[in-house]
């Protein structure tokens, strides 16, 4: 039986068409339902083109890296292979643990939505017969919420590049993809603490004696004043904390954080929880001695305004293979005080 996709025509001119991925326009060229209920099931159609050039691109089998350069057909689907295996690298960082949506926006500045109750709103309260309903209102917020580009160029010799197993290299990529979602993770983090742009700043407090401030010694991290924090978040829930390294260090000195069942459990899967109930997610995209608290799941919005994009050439002089790869993304706040500051 002859299946479409083994006689599709690959261009160059598939990763320009506007608003379409390079595998979104492969899916719409050999849809995946076409292939129900046969031995192609489950690949996707950038999967079913690597079957048909016959690349491996994982295990000890994997082949190296000028197999894609065999044909011109297949060399189209190289900068879609490093595309994806970069977003690999850039989903196992702890940005989509703390992100409550993502929006997908084709241009360079997005204007938000966001709804600001008062307490009144926030109470739900009892409508008599033929009253009128409370109202809650959403309005686009009056600033634009800046997108940012991030990445790394790729450069390397033809021997060094073409003459590795694709397994090995993917390990380099994925690395790449880490390092973009780390850049991308330091603004979520600035958006968190300073706002967006709409005056919408985090709540601050800090540690010490006096008026507003959470009760305890300055410097110090206690379990009171994590409670303390903890119960500035109502209507919300802190389920997510956000730390720097030395608040870290502090928080799993307390005793409090030394229960045998969070030791197991951050042995088993390197996930720490708190007798609070929020995840522990430590990174150096904190300032030192700050703590951010945080509802994931309406402190932040992710608008990500391209795919990872890969845009690949070669200096045939210098024998220099090249490759850049990028992502637009960008942060917005849709509700204020799902998100708040601890100095320590």
């Amino acid at each position: 039986m002859t299946y479409g996709y083994e006689n599709l025509k690959l261009e160059k001119g598939m990763y320009a068409q506007s608003g379409k991925s390079f595998s979104r326009v492969l899916e719409s060229l050999d849809p995946s339902e076409n292939y129900r209920g046969t031995a192609l099931e489950g690949l996707d159609a950038f999967q079913r083109q690597l079957k048909r050039f016959d690349i491996h691109v994982k295990g000890a089998g994997s082949d190296m890296v000028e197999k894609f350069f065999h044909t011109t057909d297949s060399a189209v689907l190289f900068p879609e292979f490093v595309s994806r295996v970069v977003r690999q690298g850039m989903e196992s960082d702890i940005l989509p643990e703390i992100t409550a949506t993502t929006t997908n926006f084709d241009g360079m500045d997005y204007r938000t939505i966001a709804s600001v109750p008062t307490d009144d709103d926030k109470a739900l309260r009892r409508v008599e017969e033929g009253a009128v309903l409370p109202t809650t209102a959403i309005r686009t917020q009056e600033n634009l919420v800046k997108l940012h580009k991030r990445g790394r160029m790729l450069v390397a010799s033809y021997e060094a590049i073409r003459f590795q197993r694709l397994d090995l290299f993917s390990v380099t990529l994925r690395q790449i993809g880490a390092y973009i979602a780390r850049m991308h993770l330091d603004d979520a983090v600035q958006v968190l603490m300073n706002g967006d742009g709409n005056n919408n700043a985090a709540d601050a407090y800090e540690i010490g004696s006096g008026s507003g401030k959470i009760s305890g010694t300055a410097g110090t991290l206690t379990y009171s004043a994590l409670l303390e924090f903890w119960s500035k978040f109502d209507p919300y829930s802190m389920n997510t904390m956000l730390v720097s390294n030395d608040v870290m260090l502090q928080m799993l000195k307390l005793s409090e954080f030394q229960n045998p069942l969070t030791g197991l459990n951050f042995q088993g899967t390197g996930t720490l929880s708190t007798p609070l109930g929020a995840k522990l997610l430590r990174t150096s995209a904190v300032p030192a001695g700050k703590l951010i608290g945080l509802d994931k799941n309406y402190a932040l919005e992710h608008i990500c305004g391209s795919e990872v994009m890969v845009e690949y050439d070669k200096l045939i002089d210098r024998q220099i293979e090249r490759a850049a790869i990028t992502s637009i993304s960008g942060f917005a706040k849709p509700y204020q005080e799902a998100s708040k500051v601890l100095t320590v």
